[in-house]
């Protein structure tokens, strides 16, 4: 919305039917109460956050908020407002006041007043290659849409998110920067902004193999790296291969003879050892839509990730190549975190509805998804113990919390200990008997059992940054994360006793 009232345009703007049932798919559908209601000033920001309007926001949250209104098709409006249990509010149903929800703005601003929260990337969209989920398309004048994802980022083609004008809704269209125009306008009318309280990503950014010998991340540079340990001392920084997209996680598997991330045009990639020497990055099938979590199975031999409509995909690896990917079973609430068993034959994802949810394997073919018990709260981290009959995550009200399988069917969720921070992964080791988390006070913390029965919380060792990633190797002696300065640092088992945090080489961006 501009400052003058927009007139409608003689431009096809929905988009197909198929995509938006995608859409709609990816936001989560039990919402509790949406409504158009008279203009006001937000109050709330909903389940998907952030904490409260004008409060730093993960870019993976931007993009459900808008898969939001585009699920409860929300109509344009200079004159209405919307308001649901997912995104809070009441913001304006125009296009301006879409951005504004999306960003969690303290109010519905205009084309001409989002600069005024953001900053300008490119003064001008056409050919610009360096667009990021959430950034805003605004041209000042008249008009804003919120970009998505890359279809396709070397050919320019790019999903985006808008309210677009009188008579429609709430969806998603494909747009290019090198067409001459977006939304019938001149494309050289729009600037690109970038929201300037973006919070840091809530994916994992380090992966430690079974040994806890070489931990992988992500540098300042964008650079999937690694850190390793000869002799009892840790070495590196250095680069493996590849660079990893803004959102990218970077998961090895158990010997650390593989590395898997997003490359920068959003295909899922591989980092593999050959002679002892690393080589790569290279595709291996499919795309992740942004945020995309990415796991593996200890063989390296299955890789999970979501895709760009929101499916739980895969690829595999069978007769000497990668192939793929396949859907396995249901689709993934935009924050969701994947978990595989240590065989690969157990999946655990979070719902479109926040049930933690699982697909598995029966005669080599994949079944579900099924709930194995509770929902999660916005943000919550997943994990689960090498055989995939322990899934521990964070409840609606903070609560670390598990699913077990007792003669075949699962149970839960209870708690089994203190609560997370509304970032904190979740790490358990092999045996599921030690979990690792960020408690609320930023400290690296630990719950275990004893006898059977869940001890807990008590920190082990340090603070963790916002957005920190948080690993443990097989035995649960040593965990990794970063702390205040992104350095990456871990504590160690000794004698019994918890021992550091330590630099152990290397920042992550």
């Amino acid at each position: 919305m501009s400052s003058t009232r927009r007139q409608k345009r003689g431009v096809a703007l929905f988009a197909a039917t198929s995509l938006l049932g995608a859409m709609a798919a990816l936001a989560p559908a039990a919402t509790v109460f949406a409504s158009t209601v008279p203009l006001g000033t937000p109050t709330s920001t909903g389940t998907l956050g952030p904490a409260a309007p004008g409060a730093a926001i993960t870019q993976q949250q931007m993009i459900a908020r808008a898969h939001d209104w585009i699920a409860n098709s929300v109509p344009y409006s200079e004159t209405q407002a919307w308001q649901d249990s997912a995104v809070g509010g009441p913001y304006r149903e125009d296009c301006s006041g879409f951005v504004s929800m999306a960003w969690g703005l303290q109010d519905s601003l205009v084309t001409q007043t989002l600069p005024n929260v953001s900053t300008v990337t490119a003064g001008n969209i056409s050919g610009d290659t360096n667009l990021q989920p959430g950034d805003a398309l605004d041209y000042t004048a008249d008009h804003v849409v919120l970009f998505d994802s890359w279809v396709n980022q070397s050919a320019g083609t790019f999903n985006y998110d808008a309210e677009h004008t009188y008579g429609q809704v709430a969806n998603q269209t494909q747009g290019s920067i090198y067409s001459s125009t977006l939304e019938g306008y001149s494309i050289s009318d729009f600037e690109a902004l970038r929201y300037n309280n973006i919070a840091p990503s809530q994916t994992s950014t380090l992966s430690i193999d079974a040994a806890g010998d070489r931990v992988a991340f992500v540098d300042t540079n964008g650079n999937v790296a690694n850190d390793w340990t000869v002799n009892g001392s840790w070495q590196g920084p250095a680069g493996i291969g590849g660079q990893a997209r803004s959102d990218s996680p970077v998961v090895l598997d158990a010997k650390a003879d593989h590395a898997f991330f997003v490359g920068t045009d959003g295909s899922v990639a591989n980092d593999w050892v050959t002679n002892g020497v690393w080589r790569g990055g290279s595709p291996i099938g499919g795309y992740a839509r942004p945020g995309s979590p990415i796991t593996t199975n200890a063989a390296g031999t299955l890789v999970a990730f979501v895709d760009t409509n929101g499916n739980v995909a895969y690829d595999w690896y069978a007769s000497g190549g990668w192939h793929g990917p396949s859907t396995v079973g249901g689709q993934a609430r935009s924050d969701s975190p994947l978990a595989f068993d240590s065989n690969g034959d157990h999946l655990f994802f979070i719902d479109t509805n926040g049930n933690v949810a699982n697909d598995w394997t029966s005669n080599g073919a994949w079944q579900g998804p099924a709930p194995i018990g509770g929902q999660a709260r916005a943000g919550s981290g997943l994990t689960t113990n090498a055989a995939g009959t322990l899934v521990a995550f964070a409840d609606a009200n903070g609560n670390v919390v598990n699913d077990w399988v007792t003669n075949g069917a699962w149970n839960g969720p209870w708690g089994i200990g203190g609560q997370a921070r509304a970032d904190s992964p979740l790490a358990f080791d092999s045996n599921g008997d030690h979990l690792f988390f960020i408690d609320t006070n930023g400290n690296v913390a630990n719950d275990w059992t004893t006898n059977g029965s869940w001890q807990g919380p008590a920190p082990i060792g340090g603070q963790a940054r916002a957005g920190s990633a948080l690993t443990t190797n097989a035995a649960g002696n040593l965990v990794d994360f970063l702390d205040a300065n992104g350095n990456v640092v871990n504590d160690w088992v000794t004698n019994g006793a918890w021992n550091g945090p330590w630099g152990i080489g290397g920042t992550s961006r």
